[in-house]
Protein backbone atom coordinates (compact mmCIF):
# COMPACT_ATOMS: atom_id res chain seq x y z
CA UNK A 1 0.00 0.00 0.00
CA UNK A 2 2.80 2.52 0.78
CA UNK A 3 4.28 1.75 -2.27
CA UNK A 4 1.60 2.41 -4.69
CA UNK A 5 0.97 5.75 -3.06
CA UNK A 6 4.63 6.62 -2.96
CA UNK A 7 4.25 5.54 -6.76
CA UNK A 8 0.79 7.32 -7.70
CA UNK A 9 2.04 10.77 -5.94
CA UNK A 10 4.92 10.97 -8.06
CA UNK A 11 3.51 9.75 -10.81
CA UNK A 12 1.02 13.37 -9.98
CA UNK A 13 3.83 15.24 -9.57
CA UNK A 14 5.61 14.21 -12.83
CA UNK A 15 2.04 14.97 -14.62
CA UNK A 16 2.04 18.12 -12.76
CA UNK A 17 5.15 19.33 -13.38
CA UNK A 18 5.43 18.72 -16.92
CA UNK A 19 1.33 20.34 -17.56
CA UNK A 20 2.88 23.59 -15.68
CA UNK A 21 6.13 24.10 -17.09
CA UNK A 22 3.98 23.97 -21.11
CA UNK A 23 1.47 26.39 -19.64
CA UNK A 24 4.38 28.06 -18.49
CA UNK A 25 6.31 28.51 -21.83
CA UNK A 26 3.31 29.09 -23.44
CA UNK A 27 2.08 32.11 -21.59
CA UNK A 28 5.70 33.66 -21.67
CA UNK A 29 5.82 32.48 -25.39
CA UNK A 30 5.40 36.35 -26.52
CA UNK A 31 7.10 37.54 -22.93
CA UNK A 32 10.47 38.33 -21.95
CA UNK A 33 11.65 34.89 -20.19
CA UNK A 34 10.60 32.97 -23.39
CA UNK A 35 13.84 32.70 -24.81
CA UNK A 36 15.34 30.17 -21.33
CA UNK A 37 12.42 28.40 -20.19
CA UNK A 38 11.60 27.05 -23.67
CA UNK A 39 14.78 25.60 -23.87
CA UNK A 40 15.29 24.18 -20.72
CA UNK A 41 11.58 22.92 -20.44
CA UNK A 42 12.58 21.14 -23.69
CA UNK A 43 16.41 19.70 -22.60
CA UNK A 44 15.60 18.94 -18.83
CA UNK A 45 12.31 17.10 -19.87
CA UNK A 46 13.54 13.81 -19.90
CA UNK A 47 16.09 13.83 -17.05
CA UNK A 48 14.01 15.43 -14.80
CA UNK A 49 11.21 12.44 -15.57
CA UNK A 50 14.04 10.56 -14.58
CA UNK A 51 14.64 11.48 -11.95
CA UNK A 52 11.44 11.75 -10.36
CA UNK A 53 10.66 8.14 -11.82
CA UNK A 54 13.52 6.60 -9.80
CA UNK A 55 12.84 8.64 -6.62
CA UNK A 56 9.86 7.22 -7.06
CA UNK A 57 10.92 3.61 -6.92
CA UNK A 58 13.54 3.89 -4.73
CA UNK A 59 11.30 5.33 -1.62
CA UNK A 60 8.70 2.68 -2.17
CA UNK A 61 11.21 0.09 -2.00
CA UNK A 62 12.07 -0.67 1.64
CA UNK A 63 14.64 1.41 3.85
CA UNK A 64 16.68 -1.81 4.65
CA UNK A 65 15.16 -4.68 2.26
CA UNK A 66 16.94 -7.81 1.75
CA UNK A 67 17.39 -10.41 -1.01
CA UNK A 68 16.66 -9.27 -4.52
CA UNK A 69 14.75 -6.18 -3.96
CA UNK A 70 18.08 -4.99 -1.68
CA UNK A 71 19.69 -5.28 -5.18
CA UNK A 72 16.94 -4.01 -7.06
CA UNK A 73 16.90 -1.05 -4.84
CA UNK A 74 20.93 -1.07 -4.98
CA UNK A 75 20.50 -0.40 -8.73
CA UNK A 76 18.16 2.37 -8.62
CA UNK A 77 20.41 4.21 -6.27
CA UNK A 78 22.80 4.07 -8.60
CA UNK A 79 20.31 4.90 -12.10
CA UNK A 80 18.86 7.76 -9.52
CA UNK A 81 22.57 9.44 -9.11
CA UNK A 82 23.37 8.88 -12.85
CA UNK A 83 20.05 10.98 -14.01
CA UNK A 84 20.52 13.40 -11.38
CA UNK A 85 24.29 13.89 -13.17
CA UNK A 86 22.07 14.07 -15.93
CA UNK A 87 20.26 17.10 -14.82
CA UNK A 88 22.54 19.06 -13.75
CA UNK A 89 25.03 18.17 -17.25
CA UNK A 90 21.76 19.16 -19.16
CA UNK A 91 21.21 22.49 -17.37
CA UNK A 92 24.97 23.35 -17.91
CA UNK A 93 24.48 23.19 -21.33
CA UNK A 94 21.13 25.43 -21.85
CA UNK A 95 22.58 27.71 -19.80
CA UNK A 96 25.66 28.08 -22.37
CA UNK A 97 23.74 28.11 -25.07
CA UNK A 98 20.74 30.78 -23.60
CA UNK A 99 24.06 32.86 -22.72
CA UNK A 100 25.05 32.68 -26.53
CA UNK A 101 21.74 33.14 -27.79
CA UNK A 102 21.10 36.35 -26.06
CA UNK A 103 24.52 37.88 -27.66
CA UNK A 104 23.95 40.34 -30.64
CA UNK A 105 24.24 38.53 -34.35
CA UNK A 106 25.63 41.53 -36.13
CA UNK A 107 29.14 41.08 -37.00
CA UNK A 108 30.31 43.97 -35.14
CA UNK A 109 29.42 41.55 -32.28
CA UNK A 110 31.63 38.45 -33.44
CA UNK A 111 34.08 39.56 -30.81
CA UNK A 112 31.97 39.75 -28.19
CA UNK A 113 30.87 36.40 -29.01
CA UNK A 114 34.37 34.76 -29.31
CA UNK A 115 35.22 36.79 -25.71
CA UNK A 116 31.95 35.07 -24.38
CA UNK A 117 32.89 31.74 -25.76
CA UNK A 118 36.15 31.82 -24.77
CA UNK A 119 34.83 32.47 -20.79
CA UNK A 120 31.66 30.45 -20.88
CA UNK A 121 32.31 27.23 -22.48
CA UNK A 122 35.75 25.93 -20.47
CA UNK A 123 33.60 26.73 -17.48
CA UNK A 124 30.34 25.10 -18.45
CA UNK A 125 33.01 21.58 -19.54
CA UNK A 126 34.95 22.32 -16.28
CA UNK A 127 31.54 22.16 -14.32
CA UNK A 128 30.23 19.40 -16.21
CA UNK A 129 33.59 17.24 -15.66
CA UNK A 130 33.60 17.98 -11.93
CA UNK A 131 29.56 16.43 -11.77
CA UNK A 132 30.74 13.68 -13.89
CA UNK A 133 33.43 12.61 -11.34
CA UNK A 134 31.24 13.26 -8.28
CA UNK A 135 28.35 11.34 -9.64
CA UNK A 136 30.81 8.49 -10.69
CA UNK A 137 32.51 8.91 -7.09
CA UNK A 138 29.32 8.48 -5.31
CA UNK A 139 28.33 5.35 -7.79
CA UNK A 140 31.40 3.62 -6.28
CA UNK A 141 31.54 4.45 -2.94
CA UNK A 142 27.67 2.15 -3.06
CA UNK A 143 29.89 -1.05 -3.34
CA UNK A 144 31.64 -2.18 0.27
CA UNK A 145 34.38 -3.47 -1.48
CA UNK A 146 35.77 -0.78 -3.46
CA UNK A 147 34.29 2.37 -1.61
CA UNK A 148 37.96 3.00 -0.95
CA UNK A 149 38.06 3.65 -4.70
CA UNK A 150 34.95 5.78 -4.82
CA UNK A 151 36.24 7.83 -1.81
CA UNK A 152 39.46 8.37 -3.55
CA UNK A 153 37.66 9.57 -6.36
CA UNK A 154 35.67 12.27 -4.94
CA UNK A 155 38.70 13.45 -3.27
CA UNK A 156 40.20 13.66 -7.00
CA UNK A 157 37.23 16.26 -7.34
CA UNK A 158 38.68 18.08 -4.81
CA UNK A 159 41.89 18.11 -5.78
CA UNK A 160 41.14 19.39 -9.09
CA UNK A 161 39.37 22.08 -7.10
CA UNK A 162 42.33 22.87 -4.91
CA UNK A 163 44.31 23.15 -8.62
CA UNK A 164 41.99 25.53 -9.87
CA UNK A 165 41.87 27.55 -6.70
CA UNK A 166 45.82 27.79 -7.35
CA UNK A 167 45.74 28.48 -10.65
CA UNK A 168 43.12 30.74 -10.27
CA UNK A 169 45.98 32.75 -7.90
CA UNK A 170 47.17 35.30 -10.73
CA UNK A 171 42.94 36.34 -11.36
CA UNK A 172 42.39 37.03 -7.73
CA UNK A 173 45.23 39.08 -7.47
CA UNK A 174 44.10 41.00 -10.48
CA UNK A 175 41.00 41.70 -9.49
CA UNK A 176 41.83 42.74 -5.83
CA UNK A 177 44.29 44.91 -7.95
CA UNK A 178 41.09 45.95 -9.91
CA UNK A 179 39.75 47.07 -6.76
CA UNK A 180 42.44 48.97 -5.42
CA UNK A 181 42.83 51.01 -8.99
CA UNK A 182 39.13 52.15 -8.92
CA UNK A 183 39.52 53.21 -5.22
CA UNK A 184 42.91 54.83 -5.32
CA UNK A 185 41.51 58.06 -7.97
CA UNK A 186 44.82 57.43 -9.73
CA UNK A 187 43.43 56.11 -13.04
CA UNK A 188 40.11 56.87 -14.46
CA UNK A 189 38.32 56.15 -17.75
CA UNK A 190 38.92 58.30 -20.56
CA UNK A 191 42.49 59.26 -18.63
CA UNK A 192 45.73 59.91 -20.81
CA UNK A 193 48.18 57.75 -20.20
CA UNK A 194 51.74 56.79 -21.93
CA UNK A 195 52.92 52.39 -21.17
CA UNK A 196 56.29 51.87 -21.73
CA UNK A 197 56.31 54.31 -24.29
CA UNK A 198 52.99 53.86 -25.94
CA UNK A 199 50.82 56.94 -25.61
CA UNK A 200 46.99 56.23 -25.65
CA UNK A 201 43.42 56.94 -23.60
CA UNK A 202 41.68 53.95 -21.42
CA UNK A 203 38.51 52.83 -22.70
CA UNK A 204 38.00 50.03 -19.97
CA UNK A 205 38.48 49.15 -16.39
CA UNK A 206 37.85 46.38 -15.23
CA UNK A 207 38.32 43.79 -12.26
CA UNK A 208 41.28 41.62 -14.27
CA UNK A 209 42.38 44.10 -16.84
CA UNK A 210 42.55 47.90 -18.09
CA UNK A 211 41.85 48.25 -22.15
CA UNK A 212 44.17 51.47 -23.79
CA UNK A 213 43.23 52.25 -26.85
CA UNK A 214 46.48 53.29 -28.45
CA UNK A 215 47.32 56.54 -30.54
CA UNK A 216 46.80 54.15 -33.64
CA UNK A 217 43.98 52.56 -32.51
CA UNK A 218 45.63 49.21 -31.31
CA UNK A 219 43.81 47.60 -28.18
CA UNK A 220 46.22 47.33 -25.37
CA UNK A 221 45.18 44.97 -22.57
CA UNK A 222 47.07 45.02 -19.68
CA UNK A 223 46.29 43.36 -16.35
CA UNK A 224 45.01 45.40 -13.34
CA UNK A 225 48.27 44.52 -11.37
CA UNK A 226 50.31 46.56 -13.89
CA UNK A 227 48.78 49.48 -12.71
CA UNK A 228 49.73 48.65 -8.93
CA UNK A 229 53.39 47.65 -9.76
CA UNK A 230 54.77 49.25 -12.29
CA UNK A 231 55.22 53.22 -12.81
CA UNK A 232 53.04 54.29 -15.62
CA UNK A 233 52.46 58.40 -16.98
CA UNK A 234 48.73 59.71 -16.39
CA UNK A 235 48.40 62.67 -18.15
CA UNK A 236 45.15 64.07 -17.26
CA UNK A 237 44.59 62.95 -13.55
CA UNK A 238 43.51 66.08 -12.79
CA UNK A 239 42.21 67.67 -16.02
CA UNK A 240 41.36 66.38 -19.27
CA UNK A 241 43.92 69.92 -21.07
CA UNK A 242 47.43 68.16 -21.88
CA UNK A 243 50.76 69.84 -22.41
CA UNK A 244 52.52 68.12 -25.56
CA UNK A 245 56.24 68.33 -25.95
CA UNK A 246 57.96 68.31 -29.55
CA UNK A 247 61.91 67.79 -29.82
CA UNK A 248 64.06 68.91 -32.39
CA UNK A 249 68.06 68.80 -33.29
CA UNK A 250 69.61 71.81 -34.60
CA UNK A 251 73.15 73.14 -35.60
CA UNK A 252 74.48 75.34 -32.87
CA UNK A 253 74.51 78.29 -35.23
CA UNK A 254 70.91 78.46 -35.16
CA UNK A 255 69.47 81.89 -34.13
CA UNK A 256 66.57 80.57 -31.57
CA UNK A 257 65.02 83.88 -31.48
CA UNK A 258 64.16 83.11 -35.29
CA UNK A 259 62.77 79.83 -34.30
CA UNK A 260 60.85 81.49 -31.21
CA UNK A 261 58.73 83.53 -33.55
CA UNK A 262 57.83 81.25 -35.96
CA UNK A 263 56.70 78.68 -33.36
CA UNK A 264 54.45 81.31 -31.91
CA UNK A 265 53.36 81.95 -35.27
CA UNK A 266 52.57 78.11 -35.81
CA UNK A 267 51.44 77.95 -32.12
CA UNK A 268 48.78 80.92 -32.64
CA UNK A 269 47.52 79.95 -35.39
CA UNK A 270 46.83 76.04 -34.86
CA UNK A 271 42.83 75.52 -33.59
CA UNK A 272 44.44 72.85 -31.61
CA UNK A 273 46.37 75.38 -29.37
CA UNK A 274 43.19 75.71 -26.07
CA UNK A 275 45.55 80.11 -26.14
CA UNK A 276 46.77 78.98 -22.39
CA UNK A 277 49.89 78.70 -22.69
CA UNK A 278 53.16 77.94 -25.01
CA UNK A 279 57.12 78.17 -24.79
CA UNK A 280 60.41 77.00 -26.68
CA UNK A 281 63.60 76.44 -24.77
CA UNK A 282 66.83 74.34 -25.12
CA UNK A 283 67.06 71.70 -23.09
CA UNK A 284 70.05 69.78 -24.17
CA UNK A 285 73.40 70.28 -26.28
CA UNK A 286 75.85 67.59 -27.60
CA UNK A 287 78.92 67.88 -29.08
CA UNK A 288 76.89 68.08 -32.90
CA UNK A 289 73.91 69.81 -31.84
CA UNK A 290 71.30 71.76 -29.54
CA UNK A 291 67.90 69.73 -28.56
CA UNK A 292 65.26 72.76 -28.62
CA UNK A 293 61.78 71.67 -26.79
CA UNK A 294 58.67 72.82 -27.93
CA UNK A 295 55.79 72.48 -25.04
CA UNK A 296 52.10 73.52 -26.04
CA UNK A 297 48.61 73.20 -24.30
CA UNK A 298 45.68 71.42 -25.89
CA UNK A 299 42.18 70.73 -24.44
CA UNK A 300 42.41 66.47 -24.64
CA UNK A 301 44.79 64.00 -25.17
CA UNK A 302 44.00 63.13 -29.02
CA UNK A 303 44.77 67.37 -29.60
CA UNK A 304 47.53 67.34 -28.01
CA UNK A 305 49.25 64.79 -30.54
CA UNK A 306 47.75 66.28 -33.42
CA UNK A 307 49.25 69.34 -32.20
CA UNK A 308 52.44 67.94 -31.79
CA UNK A 309 52.74 66.74 -34.95
CA UNK A 310 52.00 69.99 -36.92
CA UNK A 311 54.54 71.65 -34.65
CA UNK A 312 57.25 69.40 -35.86
CA UNK A 313 56.17 69.67 -39.20
CA UNK A 314 55.91 73.31 -39.09
CA UNK A 315 59.69 73.93 -37.48
CA UNK A 316 61.29 71.26 -39.86
CA UNK A 317 59.75 72.41 -43.04
CA UNK A 318 60.23 76.18 -41.95
CA UNK A 319 64.18 75.40 -41.22
CA UNK A 320 64.67 73.15 -44.59
CA UNK A 321 62.81 76.11 -46.54
CA UNK A 322 64.47 79.04 -45.28
CA UNK A 323 67.88 77.92 -42.89
CA UNK A 324 69.25 75.01 -44.38
CA UNK A 325 72.28 75.40 -42.54
CA UNK A 326 70.69 75.22 -39.57
CA UNK A 327 70.33 71.35 -40.00
CA UNK A 328 72.24 69.34 -37.72
CA UNK A 329 75.85 68.79 -39.37
CA UNK A 330 79.01 66.79 -39.01
CA UNK A 331 82.03 68.90 -38.94
CA UNK A 332 85.74 67.82 -39.48
CA UNK A 333 89.28 69.70 -39.63
CA UNK A 334 91.49 68.90 -42.39
CA UNK A 335 95.19 70.15 -42.24
CA UNK A 336 97.60 69.24 -45.07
Amino acid sequence: MRAALIMLATLAVAVLLDIGTRRLVRRVDHGRYRWVLGPLRKACRRPTAAVLLFTGLYLALPPRPTGWLGDVRHVIGLLLIGSVAWLVIKALYVAEGVTFSRLPPEVVADRRIRRARTQIRPVRRFTAVVVTIVAIGLIVTTFPPIRAFGISVLGSAGVVGALIGLSARTALGNAFAGIQVAFSDGLHVGDVVVIEGEWGRVEEVKLTNVVVRLWDDRMLILPTMYFTERPFQNWSRHEARVVGKVQIHVDHTADLEDLRTETRRLVESSPLWDRSQWVLQMVDATASSVVIEVQAAAADGPSAWDLRCDLREGLIRYIRDNHPQWLPRTRSEYKP
